[in-house]
């Protein structure tokens, strides 16, 4: 009887999901940890506490807790069109499910991405839905610059972009080189 790839027995649905199972731990961990963080500032400062005497000095002169709601994307991009945007993460959410293949998501480096990028769209989603705004908390100052602040979903959704691109840059040059007959393993 044939075996090998093409003969082996159908996995099961619990298999399948397993083979996904460090993005799915990565998008809990940043769910969780964003969901959380969110609650206590929520609980510890009121709603627009932004400036000296409102908001909590980690670092001063350069890291605070604050507590501003973002209706738009980053950098308060489309403003005002939450709505919009959530609808957006639902149709995103599903475009990576749907082209997971695609995507490379059986890759550990991709599923540490996505688990990234997913855990975050789903932590602005619920704020999206649950507030009508996201929650944003860290803000950092780089001396008469303030970054815009952002959260631990933003954090996540960035890292996880940039990781991907990362990983695609590295993974066509590793072919372009396999095709051109070269060595095939990337370089560190």
């Amino acid at each position: 009887m044939p075996t090998g790839p093409d003969t082996a027995a159908p996995r099961s649905r619990w298999q399948r999901v397993l083979a996904y199972r460090l993005l799915l731990i990565l998008l809990l961990a940043v769910f969780v940890s964003d969901q959380l963080t969110k609650l206590w500032i929520i609980n510890r400062l009121p709603l627009g506490s932004y400036g000296p005497g409102e908001s909590i000095t980690v670092i001063p002169g350069f890291f605070y807790l604050v507590h501003v709601g973002n209706t738009g994307a980053a950098w308060s991009i489309l403003t005002g069109k939450s709505l919009y945007l959530a609808v957006l993460a639902v149709v995103t959410l599903i475009a990576i499910y749907i082209w997971r293949r695609a995507l490379g998501l059986q890759d550990r480096l991709a599923q540490v991405a996505f688990g990234l990028l997913c855990g975050g769209i789903i932590g602005n989603l619920v704020d999206r839905i649950q507030h009508q705004h996201v929650v944003d908390f860290l803000d950092f100052h780089f001396g008469s610059y303030a970054y815009p602040s952002f959260n631990i979903a933003d954090a996540g959704i960035c890292v996880g972009v940039i990781l991907y691109l990362w990983h695609s840059f590295r993974q066509q040059a590793a072919e372009a080189r396999a095709a051109a007959g070269g060595n095939d393993s990337p370089s560190a």
